[in-house]
């Protein structure tokens, strides 16, 4: 298959997240954790403290490694770097944006299922179908 992208075969692939210490915490104890060698995690907790340069940070650290296939990220957090999630264009790894606990999901702002709807009606007008 020529011109897709594809995850290295001969690694499994990892699952990164951007979230809460609440969320986090329940997908680590799911096992969707992991150390590297250099001591670099695959997850972030968010908390009051977080500086949006290092949410910045972690989202184009996880999104430029090779060995990640999906980052899920709290949809509160997506809206304070919306402009990278907004202008992430790759398909993978894929960027989902999950709720959390006290923040619930809002399908207003998620930026897949913006694209994908907006997909959905350009094909239809596209076939003539409405």
């Amino acid at each position: 298959m020529a011109g897709k992208t594809q995850i290295a075969a001969n690694n499994s692939a990892l699952i990164a997240m951007i979230a809460d210490e609440d969320t986090v915490t329940g997908f680590l104890m799911a096992g969707v954790g992991n150390v590297d060698l250099r001591r670099k995690s695959n997850y972030l907790i968010v908390d009051s403290k977080t500086t949006v340069k290092a949410i910045e940070d972690a989202f184009k650290e996880f999104t430029a490694k090779d060995d990640i296939a999906i980052v899920l990220i709290s949809q509160y957090v997506a809206n304070t770097i919306r402009f990278l999630v907004d202008s992430y264009n790759k398909p993978v790894p894929a960027i989902l944006e999950i709720p959390s606990k006290d923040h619930p999901y809002d399908p207003a702002h998620d930026s897949i299922l913006s694209r994908v709807k907006y997909l959905f009606s350009s094909e239809s007008v596209a076939s003539g179908r409405r």
